[in-house]
């Protein structure tokens, strides 16, 4: 016979469970549906964010310049005291052999100065503190070992330091190779970034860039302020002639250039050497604080943390290499976009 059992209804929980869940798919189907689709940023918003990013690869730059100026200054200084020990070495062993000779020669008349075998087989530093051993040596011999004990602590304390040296230039490069990686991955963002634009986009910007750099040289007007002095109207000058140069991190011309790569290149044509950073550029000469006060030639600092210079060229106009995908150019001090904070005669 044919089993006629009633089917088993689903309990209570597992209705709800189903239900709750049901409701929940809906719920989320209908906030898909509804959200709005993200919009893509506009040109000016991108080139809002891409002009941050320079800015922001700008300070690491001035950083990282630093950080170079400093390796080089090390390395510099590592390799005079590196020639020095070996110098003093030589004069050294040349102290070594003389008293050598002179106890070679009493060894041949068999008279041979105790005080003399005792440096030939130990190292003489203390040597001299003895008094019974130096009234044993003549004045001529009391002199070398004196000689000999200088030499070696002048070359004790110049290996040392170079030591130190050596450690310094390791951290040194360590922070080099940090700064260089923030600089390229500020500009790689900001490469992302441009490249997530239209080519119709990319080409107005590239427009916009040309018809700002192309203004700057053909129709600002400089008005007639005087140059602070002879060598600040030859350091103008030599900017002058490199309009239209790619600004490129950390290069110091002659066919490319970063801020202070411009201003430090422009003063050493006009036979004056500054510093390479901007920084360090700010602490020379003498400060003006007053835009009305400043003239032809005079450095220009902006940004608080200073990570920005140029040259005043007359009538609120400064000569300047902005920014990676500009080039050098005049520019009106209120469209840098940092604030002015001093100015310096060199």
């Amino acid at each position: 016979m044919a089993s006629h059992r009633r089917p088993k209804q689903p309990s209570r929980a597992r209705v709800t469970v189903l239900t709750t869940a049901a409701a929940a798919a809906v719920a989320i189907s209908s906030q898909a549906a509804n959200a709005a689709p993200s919009e893509k940023p506009s040109k000016d918003e991108v080139k809002a964010k891409v002009d941050k990013l320079y800015e922001q690869a700008e300070q690491a730059t001035e950083k990282y310049n630093g950080a170079k100026e400093k390796q080089e200054k090390l390395q510099k200084e590592i390799s005079t005291i590196q020639d020095n020990v070996a110098r003093g070495q030589e004069e050294l062993n040349e102290l070594r052999d003389a008293m050598g000779l002179a106890a070679a020669a009493q060894y041949r008349t068999g008279s041979i100065d105790s005080s003399l075998q005792l440096f030939l087989s130990s190292n003489p530093d203390d040597y001299l503190d003895k008094a019974s051993t130096a009234d044993q040596l003549s004045a001529q011999q009391v002199d070398q070992l004196k000689k000999i004990q200088e030499k070696q602590r002048e070359l004790a304390q110049q290996r040392a330091e170079a030591a130190d040296k050596l450690k310094d230039l390791s951290s040194t490069r360590t922070e080099l190779g940090k700064k260089k990686k923030e600089v390229q991955g500020k500009l790689a963002e900001a490469q992302k970034l441009l490249n997530s634009l239209t080519a119709a986009e990319k080409a107005a910007l590239a427009a916009e860039e040309a018809r700002a750099s192309r203004s700057s040289a053909d129709r600002v007007d400089l008005g007639n302020t005087s140059a602070a002095s002879g060598r600040a109207a030859a350091a103008f000058s030599a900017a002058q002639s490199k309009l239209g140069s790619p600004y490129v991190y950390g290069a110091t011309g002659p066919s490319s250039f970063d801020c202070s790569g411009l201003t430090s290149w422009a003063y050493a044509q006009a036979g004056v050497s500054i510093p390479r950073t901007s920084e360090a550029q700010s602490s020379i000469g003498t400060r003006i604080y007053s835009q009305s006060d400043l003239q032809v030639g005079d450095l220009v600092f902006f940004f608080n943390d200073l990570h920005h210079v140029g040259l005043y060229a007359g009538n609120g106009q400064i000569i300047h290499a902005p920014r990676t995908g500009t080039v050098v150019r005049y520019e009106s001090m209120n469209t840098i976009g940092g604030p002015f904070m001093w100015g310096v005669r060199v």
